[in-house]
């Protein structure tokens, strides 16, 4: 099984922000924009929110509330209306799916998602970045792959509850994928009480990868296992050792600035299926 840590949801080249992290601690990575899409900010509901009411104020305009958003990965039911059949998905294509096909990513691997964040504060009306709050790198949602389809392919079969997923809107490409969520998150051949796909409700210092006063988001501080000694094969385009430091109870680590999916075989490194169950199991808890 593979543990995938995925960068996703605005940074500063793609949408040219961090994420929001509410007064309240709830969560939101926004979608990049994505001019092919069909699917507005507008059209996209977070807890009775329209999107344009956030990416506009907190983009200071440069995303208008009509720009189309690349909505990926779709994790959440209500954040569109949905076809009979809709499962929780996530496209990739290009070089990184050429990544994970290397890999051999496919059915029961995990994704974890991760992205920048930063507090917001409500403001005239509107909502602002939270002065002298700092970005930082946290995990928000996970999928676990039940079936890998081709794009191509879904259009073939007339896959109808996916046709809306911005990947549809790329030409032919065999290269362009899908993966589909199961229903029930599986660790070590065991159904858990967790669903397959889903998002993380609210921040909580256990699921910030940025270590603590950190002088840039990219240095991580991580389970003192993350290590990569006795010859285990490191965390995906971080080979360089000295990208890591073992300290007495955690792991630092310079993370790549570059690159969406890093990929961790958790042959190698088991204390990471039980580490990603517990993060999954404990997601309402604040």
């Amino acid at each position: 099984m593979k543990l995938i840590l995925s960068r996703k949801g605005f940074d500063s080249s793609a949408g040219g922000t961090p994420n929001p992290i509410f007064p309240d601690g709830r969560l939101l990575a926004l979608p990049i924009p994505d001019a092919a899409s069909s699917i507005r900010y507008r059209d996209i509901m977070f807890d009775g929110i329209s999107l344009d009411a956030l990416v506009t104020p907190l983009t200071r305009g440069r995303v208008a509330p009509e720009a189309h958003a690349h909505l990926d990965p779709d994790l959440l039911p209500g954040a569109l209306p949905r076809q009979q059949g809709w499962r929780p998905l996530f496209g990739q294509a290009g070089s990184a799916q050429g990544h994970l096909r290397k890999h051999r990513v496919g059915p029961g691997d995990l994704f974890l998602f991760f992205g920048l964040f930063r507090r917001i504060e409500p403001h005239e009306g509107a909502w602002r970045w939270l002065p002298g709050s700092r970005p930082r790198h946290v995990i928000w949602g996970w999928l676990q792959v039940a079936a890998v389809i081709p794009v191509d392919e879904a259009r073939a079969k007339r896959c109808t509850w996916a046709a809306y997923h911005p990947h549809f809107r790329r030409t032919e490409d065999p290269n362009n994928v899908l993966y589909v969520s199961g229903r029930r998150l599986r660790i070590n051949g065991r159904d858990e009480e967790a669903p397959g796909a889903g998002v993380f409700p609210a921040f909580t210092p256990e699921r910030q990868l940025t270590a603590p006063d950190a002088p840039r988001t990219s240095r991580w501080r991580l389970p003192a296992w993350w290590y990569p000694e006795r010859g285990r094969t490191p965390l995906s385009y971080h080979g360089d050792r000295r990208r890591w430091r073992k300290q007495a109870h955690y792991t630092e680590l310079d993370a790549a600035a570059r690159g969406q999916e890093f990929i961790l075989d958790t042959d190698a490194y088991p204390e990471a299926l039980s580490w990603a169950a517990e993060l999954i199991r404990r997601r309402d808890e604040p």
